[in-house]
Order: structure tokens, then sequence, then C-alpha cells
């Protein structure tokens, strides 16, 4: 399928360079790119024979010569790029799409998605399969991309995704044997250009599903009803009367499975990742007394609730990952002390207000990013106090001089990182090597 072609790839981040060298020795194969190549990368796919071209119009290199065109999941569905590639009539994929047919047979594939929530599922997935002693990989939007780790797995392997919208918008004929959704909400909407398309996308975690492949779904979220609605997977769901958590634990099939004791991690968002981890892991292997240890142990993702540090009587809390309004709701719903919010990133037209019914605890708003300015102006309609900081570094300074003991700081900002940052890691790891120099 992928042998002597023509083959153009637009974006040359990890997944691309893996994916060109995946592809390089049998295809007649360009990489570009905006900015240049590491010299490493570049010395290597140059000796694999790839031809690279750096320049600022990408679209002006796809003709209807290219027999597959693999583009970066960043290029936005609703981009020129996008838009000419599909007038020609070219083949469109992403890396994931490529490497699937790389894999070898009878591996079992476990897909997760979802607004919120995916990272932890996928890592818990991931974790506790591995302590169960099962032959498990991690990939997909976390890890290492697919393509460079498909040469590596084996007949028999347990292959843990987590897929993002941007990554299921091209996929083709990638399937999953279990899929999760974790919970749907309004992202991304600049992306694909409506929230039905970004739906539409996540959807596609059922692709070319079977009654044999298994959906695990969630029964209170009414957006993950609606795009299963019609699938022909076997459906499973989570907060319904069979797999629930209430204030004494978590079961499965009506059976206590934890206490809630046994859990490290808190709040009704962990628990319900929790339920879905459990449904996957149940269908590989079971044993009570490794799921207690693992939860017992497992003190959540880096950037998504994170506890950096207690100082002063003061708790910090990276959240960098909430990149949209329902996963720092999320975040506001998870304490009962008074926070130190930071808010803001990416003008996205995100809708604040979405956070209304949430802000009974927040004390104070700090505004960051190229939102700040409307942040502050959201938290004068509030009528909460509020500081436009613009960069991180001015709220942590401002924060320093307000806070008191008892108070949680949470970095939880309902926007992308794109304006400052190359990535929310990178916003993430500025605010925790802040919090790490408090005294």
């Amino acid at each position: 399928m992928y042998e002597n072609k023509k083959i153009l790839i637009l974006g040359a981040a990890r997944s691309g360079i893996a994916v060109a060298k995946l592809l390089a020795l049998k295809n007649d194969l360009t990489l570009s790119d905006m900015k240049p190549l590491n010299e490493s990368d570049e010395q290597e796919l140059k000796e694999l024979g790839v031809k690279i071209v750096i320049t600022n119009n990408q679209i002006d290199l796809i003709n209807k010569e290219y027999d597959v065109i693999i583009k970066n999941p960043a290029i936005m569905a609703t981009s020129e790029i996008v838009q000419k590639i599909n007038e020609l009539g070219i083949k469109l994929v992403n890396e994931i799409e490529v490497a699937y047919h790389f894999l070898p047979r009878d591996v079992k594939i476990i897909g997760i998605t979802g607004s919120n929530g995916k990272t932890t599922v996928t890592t818990m997935i991931y974790e506790l399969l591995k302590a169960l002693g099962l032959p498990v990989v991690l990939g997909g939007n976390i890890g290492m991309p697919l393509s460079q780790i498909v040469g590596d797995i084996k007949e028999g392997d347990i292959l843990v995704l987590e897929l993002s919208d941007h990554q299921l918008n091209d996929i083709i004929d990638f399937k999953t044997d279990i899929s999760v959704v974790t919970n749907i909400s309004p992202a991304h909407l600049d992306y694909h250009g409506s929230y039905e398309k970004y739906k539409k996308a996540k959807s596609k975690i059922f692709n070319l599903h079977e009654s044999s492949n298994i959906a695990i779904l969630n029964k209170s979220n009414l957006d993950s009803l609606e795009i299963s609605q019609n699938i022909r997977s076997s459906k499973i769901y989570f907060n319904d009367e069979e797999n629930f958590y209430n204030e004494d634990g978590i079961y499965i099939n009506k059976e206590k499975v934890l206490d809630l004791d046994d859990i490290l991690v808190k709040g009704k968002h962990n628990y319900e990742n929790i339920l879905a981890t459990l449904l996957v892991v149940k269908n590989f292997k079971w044993d009570k007394d490794i799921i207690k240890a693992y939860f017992e142990k497992f003190g959540g993702v880096a950037h998504r609730l994170e506890l950096v540090r207690e100082v002063n009587g003061v708790s910090y809390y990276n959240d960098s990952k909430s990149t949209n309004t329902a996963a720092t709701i999320t975040a506001l719903k998870t304490f009962k002390q008074p926070i130190h919010l930071i808010l803001g990133g990416v003008e996205r037209n995100q809708d604040f207000h979405d956070l209304d019914p949430y802000m009974a605890n927040v004390k104070y708003i700090y505004g960051v990013g190229s939102t700040a300015q409307r942040v502050c102006e959201y938290a004068e309609e509030m009528k909460k106090e509020y500081y436009l900081a613009k960069t991180l570094e001015k709220a942590m300074a401002k924060i320093l001089e307000n806070v008191e003991k008892g108070d949680v700081v949470l970095l939880s900002p309902a926007s992308s990182s794109q304006d400052f940052y190359v990535k929310f890691e990178d916003r993430g790891d500025e605010f925790k090597n802040i919090v790490a120099k408090i005294k």
C-alpha cells in the first residue's frame, strides 16, 4: 500500500520525521516544514533519500503528481492546504493511519479519546496492564509516534493509543479492538469549523467497528451517547447502574473493586477515569490485589491537576493540559479551598462564562496569554479580584504577594498555549520551575 509511491509529508514534527523514516527506502518521498530540521534528523533523512523542502508556502508544493499526502495533525481541517488536497482528489492521511498498515497481525489495539481525561485513562490502562504482567506498548498522542515504534511491536502485544480529534480526523483503515470515549464537550472549534465536525472526528474512534469490537462509553455524557448512537460495537457503559462510584467505592458489575480510601487521586473526574480504565483491563486480566496496589500509588499524570508542591501552607497545582473550559471546570470542582486561578492563553473565542457556576471558591484571577485582557474583563463581570499579568512569571510574582495559608494556586488556563509556548507541557514546566524556587 505504501510502496513505490510519490509521497509528500507536510510537517516535520516527531510524527512527520518518524513516518518519513518508515517509508523512505521504498518511496519517492518529500518532507516539508516551515522551519529547518535539526542537523541530525536532516542528515539521517537525506541519507535515506528523503527530499527536504523548507517553505512558508507549502500549498504551492501540492499537485496531482503525488499519490499520497501525509499531513501533520496540527494542520487545520479548515485550511486552504486541506481544501486544495481534497479538490485535487489526492489521498490524505496522517502518520497513525500509515503506521497502522505496518502492524503485525494479532495485535490488540485499545484507542482512547475524549475532550478531557484521555491522557490519564491512557496512562492508567498502560501502566495497569504492565503491572498485571501483560505485553503492552504505549503510543499515539502520548509517548512516541506509532511510526517510530511499529518495528518493535510483536504479535500478541497490546497497543494502547491516545487518539486526539486531530489524529482521528484523517484515518481511513485504522481500527481499534476496544475504543474508549471519556467524554465529549466543545473544543478545537477553530480547527474543525464547528462542534458538529469536532464530534464527527471523535466518532471515528469507532471506525470500521463490528459487534466483536468494544466501545466503552460515559453514560452520563450526552454527546458521547450521541456520537455512538449508530455504531455496531458492543457497548459497555460507566456511570450506569452496573459500573459506578459512590461515597463508598468503585464498582464494576455491581461488585466493589476499590474503596475510595484506596485511591490516591481524588475527585469525580478521576473516579470516572478509573471506571473507564477498569472496564478495559477486565477484558485482559483481573487481579484485585494488583489493581488496589496500583491505585494506592498512582498520583496522576504530569500537567493534569498535578500537585507540584506545598509551600508555607499553600498548594500549587499544574493543570496546564486544561486547554478548554470543560477541563478547567473539572479542576475548579475539585477544590473547596480558596483558589488563585491563572487563566488565559490562545484567543479562540472561548467563553469563560462557561466557568460561572464553578467560581464560588475562586478568590483571585490572573489573566495571562493573548486573552489576558478578556480574562480580566470576565473577572470584573464576576466581581472577582484580578490582575492583568500577561505572562506566567508576572502572574506568579503577584500571587506570592496575595496568597495565604490554606489557599490553592491553580494553573488551569482553559486555553491553548501556542501564543507563548510551543506546547502545553512547556507552559506547565515553566510554572513548575517557578514553584520550585519558592522559599
